[in-house]
Order: structure tokens, then sequence, then C-alpha cells
């Protein structure tokens, strides 16, 4: 299994990273990504990928709940070290719209999200994208993007934007629209709780033709944790860990009627797509 967003680098981890992460390689995670989200975690990030080089992999990014009255100054240091380390990112993220604590920087978080996007595109980077309570506005921002003609970005470059939408919890409807976008759905810890309906939600996709005949969903699917957030069940409320996707693609398997190896052996040929890893 890869784990396509880990927070390894986190506080939540200090006392025991090395050990956790040997439990992970020990218990068949093949890697994990681990995702920036401020200025603090530029360092943070690229310590632990370059102490685990082959199975940490960094990406570096300006998080919505990050943007503050000094945005301007984050997002400039958050993307001098995308420039000076893009040759060793895999993505730039965690990146997104977030109104669901505050909405007093909304239309910063629009500009920083839009500045962010243009940059993956000019130096032909995934993005991964956090959302919250803003699915219409960054469905509009990431369509934008996608559709601006590449000598708007840079005479010399301008990629097609492509990524994931991390810890996809939303409708059938926003699925269509993200996966006809040409992006991945994140499938983490949300899919194993009592009252989620995501599980009926990929189950009805897999049905659909309308997509695109040429693939199935499964091939448009990672498997991620957000760890140490969102443990899924049996360990909801711990300290959540890349071995637990275990019990996502178990239940993955179950909504898509197909084995739990079928699930690892798809999400992680999708991972390696998206992000170029090995």
């Amino acid at each position: 299994m890869i784990d396509t967003h880990c927070h390894i680098d986190e506080e939540a981890f200090a006392p025991d990273r090395e050990e956790v992460i040997a439990r992970q390689q020990q218990s068949g995670v093949q890697a994990l990504i681990v995702p920036g989200v401020n200025v603090a975690s530029i360092d943070t990030v690229l310590n632990v990928c370059h102490a685990h080089p082959g199975y940490c992999y960094p990406a570096l990014g300006l998080h919505p709940e990050d943007v503050k009255d000094d945005w301007q100054q984050q997002l400039a240091t958050v993307e001098a070290a995308i420039r000076a380390h893009r040759n060793e990112l895999v993505a730039i993220g965690e990146i997104g719209l977030d109104y669901y604590w505050d909405k007093t920087y909304k239309e910063a978080q629009k500009e920083v999200l839009r500045h962010q996007l243009l940059l993956a595109r000019e130096l032909d980077l995934p993005v991964i994208l956090h959302n919250r309570e803003a699915t219409e506005d960054i469905l509009t921002i990431v369509k934008e993007i996608i559709n601006l003609q590449f000598d708007t970005i840079n005479p010399k470059s301008g990629a097609p934007l492509r990524g994931v939408f991390h810890c996809f919890s939303g409708s059938k409807e926003t699925a269509q629209i993200i996966l006809n976008m040409g992006f991945y759905l994140g499938i983490g810890g949300v899919l194993t709780f009592k009252n989620s309906k995501l599980a009926d939600t990929i189950a009805e996709l897999n049905e659909l033709e309308i997509l695109n005949p040429k693939f199935e969903i499964i091939n448009r699917l990672l498997l991620e944790t957000d760890a140490p957030y969102m443990a899924p069940v049996p360990h909801r409320g711990e300290r959540n860990e890349s071995r637990f996707m275990d019990f996502v693609a178990e239940r993955l398997a179950q909504a898509l009627n197909t084995s739990k190896q079928q699930i690892i052996d798809a999400t992680n040929t999708n991972a390696k797509l998206l992000f170029g890893i090995k």
C-alpha cells in the first residue's frame, strides 16, 4: 500500500517517529507522501523525507487554514522553497479552500489557491487539494486554471493541471465533476465511519458509464490516511498510522465487489502514475 497523504512530520509523531516509520515498513506500506502545510513545515517535511529517501516523498504548499494576515509573506516563502526543491518534490500540497472554521480570509484563500495552481502548471507538478465547505468555489477555480492557455502562464511551459482531491467525502455529482476533470479521489478513514455514505457513492460511480467508458472508478482512487488524523474504524479516535489503510482497502473492496489485493494493486499504480514515484 502507498499512503498518499501522511503528516508523519508533525508533532504527534515526535516521540516515536522512527519506530512508527519502521512499523509501517514492516506492515507492507511501500511509501508515504508527506505534504507540507505552511512555512514551518518546509523543514519538517524535507527533514523526514531526507532521512528516509525512497520511502518518504515530500510535497510543499500553503494550507488554507494557514492563510492569515501575513499570507503574502508566507506564500512567497513557500513558493521559494517549492522552486528550490522542485526536483525532489512529488506534488504541491496541501493546498485548497477551507470555510469550515473561519471565512475571514475567504478571498485570500482563493488568491493563494490560484497562485499555487498556476505554479503547479508552470513547474509540471500535481496538486494535493483540501476542500472543506468550499466545493463550489474550489471546483470553479480548478476549472479556471485547467482552461487557461499555456502561454497565459509562461510561453515556455504550462503542463496540464492534475492532482487529487484529498479526503474525498462528497456527493456522486461532485465526484463526477472531479473525475471528468481528470483528477483522482483520495479515500481514507471516512469510508469506514458508521454514518458515511461514501461507500455507496463509490459503488454508484462504479456503475456509471457517462464519466468516461475508457476507465473504471478503481483507476481514479488513491489510498490515504491524513495521519495522525482521521483514523478508520476500528481505530477511530486513535493516532492514525499508514498501516491502518488496510481497513480502508477492505471496505473499498466491498464497495466495488472486488478483492482487497486488487484495490491495493490499483491504488499503488495510480499513486505511482500521479506522483511519479517508483
